[in-house]
């Protein structure tokens, strides 16, 4: 007898609508299928969270609302979400399918990749993120997994929005997941644009060596190099990488946020200015960790993208479990007893049947016959779970109502016990009815200041997203101008809200050129300018002492607070005086003003002449550089 067990999805038909034909990963949170719409006729991938979450409605709750939120980013680099929705215990997401592998796949297969593959994978990557960080959402956990390599060699980011609500549920991978972490995350717990910033450079940084920046037998000792340690130059294990690319890595995982390219839109411009420094040989060159991988008559540099793809694995992949359905063996004669041949006649063969039920009905009673399983009612309006409960024996207790993105109004949300659980008897069950989707108000966040705005949007349960700044003459400096969405808009819990920050009035920077120190120095500060003296002089036709140049042209609008760079002159520069006596004005202007001197030309009358007859600073002494020397035409 076959006893194989198979997965209960595979050939069924989920919600009415999309068939399971493959199960292609099994994670911590949810089984990922390969799955035909048949509406639609088209391949997908459903993402179907496990039984034992789904009975935990907030955390459906959440997962869902962050589906959804990624369903609006449309990008050619993110996997797409197509669909959400629950039927019975099985929550799932209907997402694009990507045919293909996993970054991991290839750094597994191949070691460290050559730089031009390195830029190729990064790049789009970088273009997904850059476009859902000016959308207000941060991934909070790019690693190799989550970025998907077709068989077209086209790349994805996965898993967008959806880590949040992951890590409120899952252990699993710790040590796999704490590499690419950035210091503010595991200090603070804090993660915006840069902490994907920081990832993205720890994924150049193995692409290009082969291995992780930072090692250790545990996530603690992993997260203190990541607190304590600077990530080394790839160029450290992989000698004669380009500067270049030690300087992309550098600047990607600075260690302090605030030197770091402020989102992955800034780190895709360092990334093509890298490149475009890069000769074909540095781009191409072989790392020592690379490995050979499968080869055919594809160029090479596309080859490690496009043709390291594992053979596909669907649910025939995984470990088979078996069991056997044996019967019990016949219990021994009692000792003492004789046995005796089973009597003839009807009416024995009747009390045997009726003993044998007897006895089988007192082990069943025993094991399963107490006790009630909660049924599935999950999705199911009141109404029909309640009958549900009823025809299994069970009693309803109160009702209670909830907020839901995942359910529809009126139906099943929560139970308790959950569906699955044994009861004694006819034991009460509570439920928890949807009342919708809830909404949430943009506050009024004017004329509040940054760190008071963030808390208000916490409080009500929204997120501050991308932070701009611009001037302002009617809010203070650091103050909340606006916010987009404008206040009194609906959105849903947790959704991005960008504020736009005032910067304070304008400041019209004056000119202190040629002033004392002291006196420039008091003029910037009376208009809330700071001011900082450069400590190396400079040459200029300014008194020596007296400021040379300062790092705001005048007329420039700076922010109150602003730092003004001050210059101090040494004094003009002297230069000696060339002899254009005899020459033509024109030869003699060109000479002094090549060597920095003003010209002025004095003529006689009839002013007939273009010979020097004199020049008021004589040929062969020194004059300040920028001084005027004056020239004297003889007439005819």
């Amino acid at each position: 007898m076959d006893t194989t067990l198979q997965d209960p999805l595979v050939g069924r038909l989920l919600d009415g609508r999309y068939r399971v034909d493959a199960r292609i990963a099994v994670g911590g949170m949810a089984t990922v299928y390969r799955a035909v719409d048949t509406r639609l006729d088209r391949v997908l991938a459903l993402k179907v969270m496990h039984p034992a979450l789904a009975t935990d409605a907030a955390f459906v709750e959440r997962f869902i609302r962050e589906a959804k939120s990624v369903a609006r980013l449309s990008h050619p680099n993110v996997v797409g979400v197509f669909d959400q929705g629950a039927e019975g215990a099985y929550v799932y997401l209907a997402m694009e399918y990507v045919a293909g592998c996993t970054l991991r796949d290839v750094l597994r297969e191949r070691g460290a990749l050559p730089p031009r593959a390195a830029l190729d994978i990064l790049e789009p990557v970088l273009a997904a993120l850059g476009a859902a960080h000016r959308a207000g959402f941060v991934h909070r956990d790019m690693k190799p997994e989550n970025v998907l390599i077709g068989d077209d060699g086209r790349v994805k980011v996965a898993d967008f929005g959806l880590v949040r609500a992951v890590g409120s549920a899952t252990t699993g991978s710790v040590l796999g997941t704490v590499s690419y972490l950035a210091p503010e995350q595991i200090e603070h717990g804090t993660a915006d644009t840069r902490a994907d910033v920081y990832a993205c450079g720890v994924v150049l940084y193995e692409m290009l060596t082969g291995g992780k920046p930072h090692g250790g037998d545990t996530p603690a000792q992993v997260l203190y190099q990541h607190l304590n340690t600077d990530v080394p130059a790839p160029s450290a294990t992989v000698p004669g990488l380009a500067v270049e690319l030690d300087e992309l890595v550098a600047a990607a995982t600075a260690r302090n946020p605030e030197v770091r390219p402020y989102d992955a839109v800034t780190l895709l411009g360092l990334l093509r200015e890298a490149r475009a420094g890069l000769g074909e040989e540095q781009l191409d060159a072989v790392p020592p960790l690379a490995r050979s991988g499968p080869r055919d008559t594809t160029d090479d540099r596309t080859s490690v993208i496009a043709r390291a793809v594992p053979a596909e694995t669907g649910a025939d992949a995984h470990p088979v479990l078996h069991t056997n359905l044996l019967p019990a063996p016949e219990a021994p004669p009692a000792p003492g007893r004789r046995l005796r041949r089973p009597p003839r006649g009807p009416l024995l063969l009747v009390l045997g049947v009726l003993l044998a039920l007897g006895l089988g009905t007192g082990i069943w009673y025993i094991n399963s016959g107490q006790f009630t399983r909660v049924p599935a009612v999950l999705g199911q309006t009141e109404p029909e779970a309640t009958k549900r409960l009823t025809d299994a024996g069970l009693d309803l207790g109160t009702t209670k109502r909830a907020f839901s993105d995942v359910y529809e109004r009126g139906t099943v949300m929560a139970v308790d016990p959950a569906p699955g659980e044994r009861l004694r008897g006819n034991g009460t069950v509570t439920l928890t009815l949807s009342r919708g989707p809830e909404l949430v108000k943009v506050p009024n966040l004017k004329d509040k200041p940054l760190a008071e705005a963030r808390r208000i949007l916490a409080d009500e349960g929204l997120a501050a997203g991308v932070v701009t700044r611009t001037f302002s003459d009617s809010v203070a400096r650091g103050a909340v101008i606006g916010s987009d969405p404008e206040p009194g808009t609906e959105r849903s819990p947790d959704s991005a809200v960008a504020l736009v920050v005032s910067k304070g009035a304008p400041i019209d920077v004056p000119d202190v050129t040629g002033e004392t120190v002291a006196d420039a120095t008091a003029l910037l500060r009376e208009e809330g300018l700071e001011v900082v003296v450069a400590s190396e002089r400079i040459h200029s036709p300014e008194d020596a002492g007296s400021v040379a140049a300062q790092s705001l042209a005048q007329g420039s609008r700076a922010a109150e607070g602003d730092t003004v760079t001050l210059s101090v002159s040494k004094g003009p520069r002297l230069v000696e005086v060339p002899d254009v006596v005899g020459e033509t004005v024109d030869d003699a202007r060109t000479a002094l003003e090549d060597e920095g001197f003003e010209v002025e030309v004095k003529k006689s009358f009839p002013y007939l002449g273009t010979e020097v007859s004199g020049q008021s600073v004589e040929g062969g002494s020194t004059a300040p550089e920028g001084s005027t020397v004056t020239l004297t035409i003889k007439g005819l």
